[in-house]
């Protein structure tokens, strides 16, 4: 009974205790031309908290990366693009020059369908997150994106 009542007080401040997702995520297409599209991917985050760049080096925190599944109705073109106000510092805790992005960042993958069809671009995207405080662990978060 006592064990019961412990846990019952102690998991309502565990829970309350968990960070909130501090990333949210948005995703968009835009028709350039007939079978051509510009495709968004974009990053809003919270006051104080940083997603990173692809180009991150290594030994610093996870870089954000996308993969796109296989579709062979759509041909991408080019690599993702970043479009925001990069931020590059020395951070100590990684001992490297890092690479981020605080507010809001849109990346920018420019596609081309094999025909009139219509489809989705479907893929995932891994992404770290850090305040002046702390990281949260790498996420992965699926999506799929209407091309028509």
């Amino acid at each position: 009974m006592r064990t019961l009542l412990l846990a019952m007080l102690i998991l309502p401040a565990v829970s309350f205790s968990q960070v909130k997702n501090p990333v949210k995520w948005n995703y968009s297409a835009k028709k350039l031309a007939t079978g051509k599209y510009e495709v968004h991917m974009t990053a809003t985050v919270d006051k104080g908290w940083h997603l990173y760049s692809q180009s991150t080096p290594d030994g610093g925190p996870v870089p954000t990366s996308f993969t796109f599944t296989k579709n062979p109705l759509v041909t991408l073109s080019g690599p993702v693009k970043e479009v925001g106000k990069l931020e590059t510092h020395f951070e100590k805790l990684f001992d490297v020059n890092v690479k981020q992005y605080s507010d809001k960042v849109d990346f920018v993958q420019v596609v081309t369908l094999k025909g009139d069809v219509k489809t989705n671009l479907s893929g995932k995207v891994e992404y770290m997150l850090c305040d002046d405080k702390q990281c949260l662990p790498p996420a992965t978060q699926q999506f799929s994106i209407s091309l028509n």
